[in-house]
């Protein structure tokens, strides 16, 4: 790798808006300044707010819904009629 084109590597905290939980890890999103930062285990981390994570994904917790996708044929025919496809 070039020296001096990469940006840096470190420990970044994503923490899901839906549950507050928090997520360590690694990123290149640790050198950009943070407009929050949170401590755990004595440490500072940077912060990162994410919407979807594994703790709130419907596939992940189990919580997934079935999609009525016989109804949104038919409000797709009946709004451009069936010759549409």
């Amino acid at each position: 790798m070039k020296p001096g084109i990469h940006p840096e590597y470190g420990a970044v905290a994503f923490r899901d808006r839906a549950t507050g939980d928090l997520v360590l890890t690694r990123s290149t999103l640790a050198a950009r300044p943070a407009a929050e930062a949170v401590e755990v285990d004595g440490r500072s981390y940077p912060v990162v707010d994410v919407d979807v994570s594994v703790h709130s994904h419907p596939f992940w917790t189990g919580k997934g819904r079935v999609l009525d996708s016989e109804g949104r044929v038919e409000a797709f025919e009946r709004r451009y009629g069936k010759g549409a496809r």
